[in-house]
């Protein structure tokens, strides 16, 4: 309706312009113009003012690549993977399924940021598209465990329609280790190898699960490392990819226990994310300083990275909060 709408006007716009003068007509006709651009479901214009879902202009690989190796610290486990995953993902024009990942590692570590980066550049326009990033929290969006079956068809329906509405959605779920049991498996139809449900195709989507559950285990496997004088950097991926598919299967404090979603592989990568060690707190307090406006003092950096660092507690290894409270700190040591 909208497209006939248009063409009768583009029919009438010669004889009005008889009657105008030339000042009226060129406004008539940017008018026209405008008119046009807006009414074109994935125009340059209206793609431009309004949040609208662009097929052909999304995942700003580069960009992602950028951000993560200049912002994210000791990750190169998680970045590579993530890279990874999300280059395989754009090589197919129509991917058989979804891209899911799950996010695993101590508190501040870097899961919600490499997160947030991935949302900044779903898509290669400079306005993002915020329309199509959904963010679950399981604190605030499912508080009671007596509401599940609720949960579960809300959760049905809310990723059904926005899926409808852009292929190319983002659903972030933080606090997985919260999640009532059985929840997640709502979802499993949605990212399962299917070529469409009810006309609806799911192959373009992304699912990201952030957890805490896990994180105990990477520590332990990076500390032995350490403890033989061997580099983070040697840790095989596959070793954790396996050992984090099945602690968190088992482990009655994940929002995975038993879930099917692990019993039927339809998570495609268990990402890692280690225990920040001094050097990487001062990274983060560095780039905080920076981004703060302030100078860089090596003094402050070194002293709010040692008191970061305690775990374990007589070597002082890690940071058992990451580089969470870095910006309070920077704030109140300047």
């Amino acid at each position: 309706m909208k497209l006939l709408n248009a063409a009768v006007f583009f029919i009438l716009v010669p004889t009005l312009m008889l009657a105008l003068d030339p000042l009226s007509t060129s406004i008539l006709m940017g008018g026209a113009a405008v008119t046009w651009q807006l009414l074109s479901p994935h125009s340059w214009l209206k793609c431009s003012l309004l949040e609208c879902c662009n097929m052909k202009d999304t995942l700003n690989l580069p960009a992602i690549k950028m951000d993560l190796e200049r912002k994210v610290f000791g990750q190169h486990l998680a970045i590579q993977t993530v890279l990874r995953a999300l280059s395989a993902n754009m090589y197919f024009k129509r991917p058989r399924k979804p891209l899911v990942m799950s996010f695993h590692g101590w508190t501040g570590t870097g899961k919600s940021f490499v997160s947030s980066i991935i949302a900044e550049n779903l898509y290669q326009l400079n306005i993002p598209r915020r329309r199509f990033v959904h963010h679950f929290s399981t604190v605030l969006h499912f508080p009671h465990l007596s509401h599940v079956h609720l949960y579960k068809e809300q959760l049905q329906n809310w990723i059904r329609g926005n899926v409808s509405a852009c292929p190319r959605s983002l659903f972030i779920f933080s606090e997985m280790d919260q999640m009532p049991h059985g929840l997640i498996d709502s979802i499993m139809p949605f990212l399962d190898y299917r070529e469409e449900i009810d006309g609806v195709y799911y192959g373009k989507a992304i699912f990201l699960f952030l957890n805490n559950a896990g994180g105990d285990k990477i520590t332990e496997i990076a500390f032995d490392y350490w403890k033989r004088l061997k580099r983070r950097e040697d840790i095989p991926m596959k070793q954790l990819q396996s050992l984090l598919s099945e602690e968190i299967f088992r482990n009655r404090n994940s929002g995975f226990f038993h879930s099917q979603l692990i019993q039927k592989n339809l998570i495609d990568y268990f990402v890692p994310f280690l225990p920040l060690e001094r050097k990487h707190v001062e990274q983060c307090v560095r780039e905080e300083l920076r981004a703060q406006g302030y100078p860089e003092d090596e003094s402050l950096i070194t002293e709010i990275a040692q008191a970061m660092t305690d775990y374990p507690s007589e070597e002082k290894l890690y940071s058992s909060k990451g580089c969470k409270t870095v910006a309070s700190k920077v704030t109140l040591s300047i």
